[in-house]
């Protein structure tokens, strides 16, 4: 699984000019599911997630958890994390998970977040064309990829 995690003072998801989802203080994740990913992908995932101290303290530095501020989490579903732009200039998506798969598992990722967080989860839909806004707070912007763990 892929996860680009923006820490962020406000953002929002709109289908369909719908606003669907809004959080204030949390992250926005953006996910991405590999044909590889399992549950073991989406348990280590979210712990981090969860424990990532990312949020300032008094004195401004990084040293507090999304569970520590108390933040909110919007997951959002993004394929094209998994592109590949080596050759050629149209990405290649090979990689991504089916759509059945990768659903299942952001699923997975979302009931296990709000298990973790001990409340419900702000998310995107699944598939749809997607309007995301947010205010990226420092800007602080993480990449994690579960098949590289350092």
């Amino acid at each position: 699984m892929r996860a680009v995690i923006q820490r962020v003072s406000e953002a929002s998801v709109k289908v369909d000019d719908q606003l669907i989802s809004v959080i204030k203080l949390g992250l926005l994740v953006l996910l991405g599911v590999e044909e590889d990913d399992s549950e073991e992908d989406v348990k280590w995932l979210s712990k981090k997630l969860v424990s990532l101290r990312i949020f300032s303290d008094e004195n401004q530095n990084m040293n507090l958890s999304l569970e520590d501020v108390k933040g909110d989490i919007l997951l959002v579903s993004q394929f094209t994390l998994h592109a590949k732009t080596k050759k050629g200039n149209r990405p290649s998506f090979i990689k991504a998970a089916r759509p059945e798969k990768a659903e299942d598992l952001y699923l997975k990722t979302k009931n296990e977040l709000e298990s973790l967080l001990n409340k419900p989860l702000q998310t995107g839909e699944f598939g749809a064309m997607m309007k995301v806004s947010l205010v990226n707070d420092g800007p602080v912007t993480i990449f994690i990829d579960t098949k590289n763990k350092e």
